[in-house]
């Protein structure tokens, strides 16, 4: 069986709650959803320019990968969708504090099908009759977190409850809004580009806090070498071209 296969199985399992060593030659990454495509880019033109490399990608909700970590996932990398997932795994000394980063910004926004029924044209259309179900994600996740954040400032968010259809994560919420189970959802920018033929965006969410995402290396991963170099590459001119490719904005410095 190939090095990489055996790792890939060792990183599952870790995953599962055992624990594994990693192989030098290869670096986990766990990465939040909302960063899937741009990072499966940014991990094939890594590997290109680093011969002999693996970069393996475990996607999901930035708080089930923190959790993964703290139980002991055989990861290197970390890329939270927000600060305060960060600030846990650092608060848990689960991160190499020095070599954390801000690399990208995002924006909410509020999005519905593109089908020619929607009738969702603006933000107080969300309280009248023909919206029933709005795609948030859940408070345990960044997005979820984001959302409730602004619709707090507007004064809606207790009075649409009961529409809310919660998703685990950001993809989750805009496959709902994509399908048409949804009237709505709050999706990130950059998701809301990736489903331009079934989803359109409504208004920008303004959120108070900022939406940047922070990158930094795990500690006793297995591979802190190749987590740095990775981190510094994400943080490179290529990388965060293709980056800005799919919608997201340089993180001020």
């Amino acid at each position: 069986m190939k090095s990489s296969t055996v790792r890939y199985i060792l990183a599952v399992i870790a995953l599962c709650g055992f624990f594994s060593q990693s192989d030098a030659a290869e670096i986990v990454v766990s990465v939040a959803s909302s960063l899937t495509n741009a990072f499966k880019e940014i991990g094939q033109t890594y590997e290109g320019e680093n011969s002999g490399t693996k970069v393996l990608f475990n996607f999901g909700a930035s708080d089930s990968l923190l959790q993964q970590i703290s139980r002991g996932a055989p990861v290197d990398v970390f890329a939270s969708a927000d600060q305060e997932t960060m600030d846990r795994a650092s608060k848990q000394q689960l991160i190499l504090t020095n070599t954390r980063s801000d690399f990208v910004e995002n924006r909410l926004v509020l999005v519905a099908p593109t089908s020619s029924d929607s009738q969702v044209v603006a933000l107080p259309d969300l309280t009248k009759e023909f919206v029933q179900h709005i795609g948030v994600g859940a408070e345990a996740v960044p997005v979820g977190r984001y959302t409730k954040e602004f619709l707090e400032r507007e004064g809606m968010w207790s009075f649409l409850i009961p529409k809310f259809v919660y998703g685990q994560n950001v993809r989750q919420v805009l496959d709902y809004v994509a399908r048409g189970e949804v009237e709505a959802g709050f999706v990130y920018l950059t998701d809301a580009l990736l489903f331009k033929d079934k989803v359109r965006v409504v208004l920008e969410a303004t959120t108070q806090t900022p939406i940047v995402y922070p990158i930094a290396v795990v500690k006793g991963g297995g591979n802190e070498k190749g987590g740095h170099q990775f981190v510094v590459f994400v943080r490179s001119e290529k990388a965060q071209a293709i980056l800005q490719k799919y919608g997201f904005q340089r993180a001020a410095k």
